[in-house]
């Protein structure tokens, strides 16, 4: 059985771990905060003090946070994993972050021996509680054969997309269908509240057709109920959308919904609200 290091352990690291757990993985776990983890403890996962210990003699280590910096920042120096991995081992960034940064640890990690796989995730807290999040996997092909049986743990749809950063690529992908996706079914609700339609009536009507979608199908119960709690927070979406945005001038392409709907959420985070979950882009038209 493998030997498992995860660092990260969040609003979508904690199920992770715990679906991990579920399988018999022996889970050793490192958070900034260990009071926010002591219920996973509690439950069989191991506490490190450190990054590095977290890291060292594990066959596996995953890193599952927030924003680049924390990626890098984890990977690199003396005490990064890098460093501290033993080789042979496989590291996997599910953190959705910068395609390049991903390359350049793949790169890095080859040079001592251990394997390095991008394998970003969606699917939101639902679908990491349930152990059916979709997870698009990028590097050696041979290593993402190796780890079939620990993405099994967490997913139900496990893909793998080529190279190192192919996983970040198709990630990036994914939220830019996304930022339309969430916007209209918020349009759609302040277009029939404006109208007087009964706004539970008409998703109703509409969700079952062409419209549908996993966002009608779950974020709009939360705009129409003023549930905005985070099952995936707007900063975390604004800094997809910004990486997919910078990929996107990268390659000469433009994106008119992606720039946005990017717009609108940096509005909302301007107002104090980047700690909300994404449907809370219902607030951008209440206000008009």
């Amino acid at each position: 059985m493998k030997t498992i290091g995860f660092i990260g352990v969040g609003v979508m690291g904690k199920p992770m771990v715990r679906n991990l757990m579920k399988r018999g993985y022996p889970v050793s776990i490192y958070s900034r905060t260990k009071a926010k983890v002591l219920d996973v403890i509690e439950e069989g996962a191991m506490w490190c003090d450190s990054v590095a210990a977290c890291a060292a003699e594990k066959d596996v280590i995953i890193t599952m946070v927030g924003f680049p910096k924390d990626v890098e920042e984890l990977y690199f120096g003396e005490d990064g994993i890098l460093a501290n991995a033993k080789p042979g081992a496989v590291a996997i960034d599910m953190t959705t972050t910068s395609p390049k940064l991903s390359e350049r640890i793949y790169t890095e990690a080859k040079k001592r021996g251990i394997a390095a796989l991008d394998a970003p995730v969606s699917g939101g807290d639902s679908g990491a509680i349930a152990g059916t999040l979709s997870i698009m996997v990028g590097g050696d092909r041979e290593t993402f054969d190796r780890c079939q049986d620990i993405f099994e743990a967490l997913g139900s749809s496990i893909t793998y997309e080529g190279g190192a950063g192919k996983g970040q690529h198709t990630k990036m992908a994914n939220q830019i269908a996304l930022s339309g996706i969430v916007a209209s079914v918020a349009e759609a609700i302040a277009y029939a509240r404006r109208t007087g339609l009964d706004v539970d009536t008409m998703l109703a009507s509409i969700s079952k057709g062409a419209a549908g979608s996993w966002q009608m199908d779950h974020n709009t119960p939360k705009m129409v109920s003023g549930d905005m709690a985070p099952g995936f927070y707007i900063r975390h979406f604004i800094k997809d959308m910004s990486i997919a945005a910078e990929e996107a001038e990268g390659v000469g392409l433009t994106l008119p919904v992606l720039d946005q709907v990017l717009a609108m959420y940096r509005e909302l985070e301007g107002c104090g609200e980047g700690s909300l979950g994404t449907q809370a882009i219902i607030h951008y038209f209440d206000k008009q």
